[in-house]
């Protein structure tokens, strides 16, 4: 019978059945809204990746791309964080390879650095190279050498056959080019893009081309992110000509074709 209670718990138990459907359904539609992905770049980026972030979401509607800065290092140690990010990107490789385990796909040098001397607005000490660095009483700063920017920095005196003793030794780029602009420094070496960013509260010292040094900033995609998709086509996206362009604007040189 329809009123009996068989039946009344047998058409309880199909529109039970009926709703989980039509909730698992729901579920597999439409987005709740745009994908954030999370990208960790190196300081040295910070504008040019705050522009390049904004043409990306522009030209991608479904993402959102949320940027953090830090050291290259610092960077890299956050990927063993339970929230690590979707992509890294570093000033170097040798950074890059310490976060091997937690990475996955290619990982192509995306642009390219050089090294700079970074004095005081009009050079007030006089610095016309990187053998000035060794005089004494000079406050001079740099990157640590466990960083990008620090290892770089030792190369290039190293070529130039300079020792320096340093006043003090920093987490990042931008961590260096500050102490010169608050004054507590009279010069660092930092990269030529950090000066463009820089403008009239830091003057730069060339260093010539056979002393310099090429720094190469490789990104990849973090493995296991619940954005692999989107953030391997980010990775991917780096390289394009639209993202190149970009990238020259503020002081970086593209790579050359892959090796």
């Amino acid at each position: 019978m329809p009123d009996s209670p068989g039946w009344r718990r047998h058409r309880a138990s199909s529109l039970v059945a009926v709703l989980l459907l039509l909730g698992v359904t729901a579920g597999c539609g439409g987005s709740s809204g745009p994908v954030t992905l999370t990208v960790l770049g190196a300081s040295s980026l910070t504008e040019a990746f705050g522009e390049m972030g904004v043409a990306y979401s522009q030209a991608n509607p479904g993402v959102k791309v949320r940027l953090e800065f830090g050291g290259s290092q610092e960077m890299a140690d956050r990927l063993s964080d339970h929230d690590p990010g979707d992509v890294l990107v570093t000033a170097d490789e040798a950074s890059m390879k310490k976060a091997d385990r937690y990475l996955t796909g290619p990982r192509p040098i995306v642009a390219h650095n050089s090294m700079t001397i970074a004095v005081m607005p009009g050079n007030p000490r006089g610095i016309r190279d990187l053998r000035d660095l060794a005089r004494p009483g000079l406050r001079v700063v740099a990157g640590a050498e466990t960083v990008p920017v620090g290892r770089y920095a030792r190369q290039a005196l190293t070529r130039a056959g300079v020792t320096v003793r340093w006043s003090s030794e920093e987490i990042s780029a931008r961590a260096v080019l500050d102490r010169i602009r608050s004054g507590d420094a009279d010069a660092g070496l930092v990269y030529i893009t950090d000066l463009e960013s820089a403008g009239a509260a830091a003057s730069s010292v060339p260093i010539p081309a056979a002393l310099n040094v090429t720094a190469a900033y490789p990104a990849a995609a973090v493995k296991g992110g619940p954005h692999l998709d989107e953030a391997n086509a980010f990775v991917s996206w780096l390289s394009t000509p639209e993202a190149q362009k970009l990238l020259n604007k503020y002081g970086f040189a593209s790579p050359g074709p892959a090796r």
